[in-house]
């Protein structure tokens, strides 16, 4: 985040999270986020992802009367590779582990660099990775309600379990 000059106090670096996902993959399925503002309108976080990283596929349902999540990813640091539903690109840059191709099902791929910007609407399957670098993403968001993520690998627990 210094790349970016993203300055954070020091109750905001107690805050971040990072999300493994229950998978214990953290290095290469997951990213750590640090949420500013989340409100019954608008929500903005910062995603940073180590080099790799893969956020797995996933969607924003629609909650009650809301039609879901919508998100737009601003670059700020790195490349980001997003995928989404669409015609499947011939080479993506990047690969999904051996034991979890077949929870990635859209391969529409996107490239961000610092400065691009796209816009996921609700219900929309997609997952991002980083390249080489890492990456550091700001998403400018309606309301974030995490824990109602639909994931396509059902072995993804979204919120953290604490075990005794």
């Amino acid at each position: 985040m210094r790349e970016c000059n993203i300055t954070l106090n020091s109750q905001e670096k107690n805050q971040i999270e990072v999300a493994d996902f229950g998978l214990g993959r953290i290095k290469e399925l997951g990213l750590q986020l640090i949420e500013y503002v989340n409100t019954e309108r608008v929500c903005a976080k910062d995603l940073v992802l180590l080099p790799y990283q893969i956020c797995p596929e996933h969607r924003h349902p629609p909650i009650g009367d809301t039609e879901g999540k919508e998100e737009t990813f601003r670059c700020r640091f790195g490349t980001v590779y997003l995928y989404l539903d669409g015609k499947k690109t011939k080479n993506p840059k990047i690969q999904v582990p051996q034991d979890k191709q077949d929870t990635f099902t859209v391969w529409n791929e996107i490239i961000l660099h610092p400065g691009d910007q796209y816009t996921i609407y609700p219900n929309t399957s997609h997952w991002f990775a980083s390249g080489h670098e890492g990456a550091v993403i700001t998403e400018f968001s309606t309301k974030s309600t995490d824990e109602n993520d639909i994931f396509t690998d059902p072995a993804i627990k979204r919120l953290p379990v604490i075990e005794d």
